[in-house]
């Protein structure tokens, strides 16, 4: 049970990951530049209190696999960037095996 807050620091990193992607392409402006670097702070600080606590491997490929999830399924719903069936397929793939990876891992590593 005490592992799932760190796995939850991973799932937040996730977010700002997808946060400071978004961030890289849109920014315009001193303030959304400023909130691209807290994004990226703050991605790779949670990143490396959950490593601290969970295997480094797992807890990489879940934060870059979301990450990539939620930076593609974002853009495709706020950005109007294409999306096909093929695609879906490839992004629900991606989260089966992150799910899995999460799964697999063992409590006590």
């Amino acid at each position: 049970m005490k592992n799932n807050r760190y796995w939850l620091l991973v799932v937040l990193a996730g977010a700002f990951e997808v946060g400071w992607v978004i961030g890289l392409k849109h920014a315009h402006s001193i303030f959304t530049w400023g909130l691209t670097i807290v994004a990226i702070f703050l991605s790779f600080y949670l990143l490396i209190q959950a490593m601290k606590n969970l295997p480094a491997s797992t807890a990489y490929a879940v934060f870059t696999g979301l990450g990539t999830v939620g930076t593609v399924l974002l853009g495709i719903m706020l950005f109007n960037e294409p999306a096909n069936v093929m695609k879906l397929i490839l992004i629900g793939t991606l989260l089966g095996g992150i799910l899995g990876l999460k799964a697999v891992t063992k409590e006590d590593a």
